[in-house]
């Protein structure tokens, strides 16, 4: 076969490749809700005609991805997770899976979450428990754990998750891969269920900083039905993304987030960071006083913000939930305007903070997750749980700055995040040092030792 030939075939053969390892693997992962075998086989045919005309679609012409499963798909069940939208067959894609599409994207299925995106472990009652693919007695993170784990078993190239105090950095944590959780308002989130409509956001995930970056370049943009949009221009930094990240300077708060860190997480974050200043970053030693309490606040805005959505379900049909996740939204009925009103006065003075932080370094790095993966039967509360996985990704949603979670080794078998946090709007700039690390190491590009 030729070279354009086979080049007229990368959507099919990309396609196969995922559906392969979707075929070998999912009946243990449990990545999805739905998978879209047919649609999928019949849009990559139709871009390997247009390539072989000499059409190329856009920057992810033949890109295997997955979309969590609350945002919306044009006839293909979107449920979030609940017996409440089991049979909830959406009219029309969300914003950004139109954009993934116009750019060529092909979509293999609804990736699995937690029941309303609430919870860590990434379970629920319409399809059960998604597993870490590394370890399978692991949780894969959550709420975009499905997302996660189909990256990491290759049942995809890039997938959506949706972050309001970590879901998609969390996950691509837990299950060896990159996540960015965008600056709030970046990207659309239309046509997504919500949780707490400050801090939520779409954000890509997938194996390579630079698809992550291709991704988020299609899916950035202004959406007038979105009242969270922002109208702010993203320039065009793909061509820049590998350039050198000399001189970027790099902040660590030990006694914020590194407090209580495992040994071995702390030294695969270490590692990491020391391989950045090889790379010629300047590593700076900072103080974060407002950190701690963010996320007390962070959790009033969420819990307040998700029992105000789902008020009528809470009332009228209680029995419907998942009894874990119910009793963690619960916790929010029992919050008053008052401690509301506080945590919006605290997310202004930790904004603030970070302003004024943000004008001595560049990127704040940490451990995405202070400890290693937990397993599944954990003998924690749902709240528990996922109070104790967030301690270092709410904060930095709670200001609605960006964040990039990339992968950076081991502890205890399974898979270590770096974390890091720049100003808003500064993604070019995050994606630029996670990507100029992934050219010197390959944690990214490491096997989970599925069928092993």
């Amino acid at each position: 076969m030729s070279n354009s030939s086979r080049e007229a075939q990368i959507a099919s053969n990309s396609l196969a490749a995922a559906m392969a390892q979707i075929d070998a693997h999912e009946s243990t992962v449990n990545a999805f809700v739905t998978l879209t075998t047919e649609a999928a086989t019949a849009t990559a045919e139709e871009l390997d005609t247009r390539a072989a005309s000499g059409a190329w679609t856009g920057v992810l012409h033949g890109m295997p991805i997955a979309v969590k499963d609350n945002i919306d798909t044009a006839g293909v069940v979107t449920t979030s997770g609940s017996r409440f939208f089991q049979d909830h067959v959406p009219n029309r894609d969300a914003p950004v899976v139109e954009r993934l599409k116009r750019a060529g994207a092909v979509l293999v299925g609804k990736a699995m979450l937690h029941e309303f995106c609430f919870g860590i472990r990434s379970q629920n009652a319409v399809a059960g428990q998604c597993k870490n693919p590394w370890n399978v007695e692991h949780i894969p993170g959550g709420s975009s754990g499905g997302s996660a784990a189909a990256v990491a078993s290759d049942m995809c190239v890039g997938a959506l998750g949706s972050d309001t105090g970590g879901s998609v950095r969390l996950p691509a944590a837990m299950c060896g891969v990159a996540g960015l959780r965008p600056t709030h308002g970046r990207i659309s989130n239309s046509g997504s269920m919500p949780v707490c409509p400050s801090q939520d956001t779409i954000g890509p995930m997938a194996r390579r900083v630079s698809d992550v970056a291709r991704m988020f370049s299609v899916l950035a943009g202004y959406d007038p039905n979105d009242p969270w949009s922002a109208e702010q221009p993203l320039e065009n930094f793909l061509p820049s993304l590998g350039d050198d990240i000399r001189g970027v300077r790099v902040g660590i708060a030990r006694r914020a987030y590194f407090t209580d860190c495992d040994p071995q997480v702390e030294a695969a974050v270490s590692e990491a960071i020391a391989q950045l200043e090889a790379l010629g970053v300047n590593v700076v030693e900072i103080e974060l006083p407002g950190f701690s309490a963010t996320h007390h606040h962070a959790s009033v805005a969420i819990f307040s913000d998700a029992c105000a959505f789902h008020k009528k379900r809470l009332r009228e049909q209680p029995e419907l939930f998942d009894p874990q996740v119910l009793e963690r939204m619960r916790v929010g009925l029992d919050l008053s305007a008052v401690q509301y009103a506080e945590a919006m006065t605290a997310r202004v003075r930790w904004r603030r903070e970070l302003k004024e932080l943000f004008q001595t370094i560049d990127v704040l790095a940490s451990p995405t997750v202070h400890t290693p993966v937990p397993l599944i039967d954990d003998n924690k509360s749902l709240y528990a749980a996922t109070r104790d996985a967030t301690r270092n990704t709410y904060a930095g949603a709670f200001a609605q700055i960006p964040g990039l979670s990339v992968p950076c080794g081991f502890a205890q078998g399974l898979p270590v995040g770096l974390q890091l946090e720049a100003a808003w709007w500064q993604e070019p700039l995050l994606l630029r040092v996670g990507h100029a690390y992934q050219q010197v190491t390959d944690w990214h590009m490491r096997a989970a030792p599925l069928g092993n």
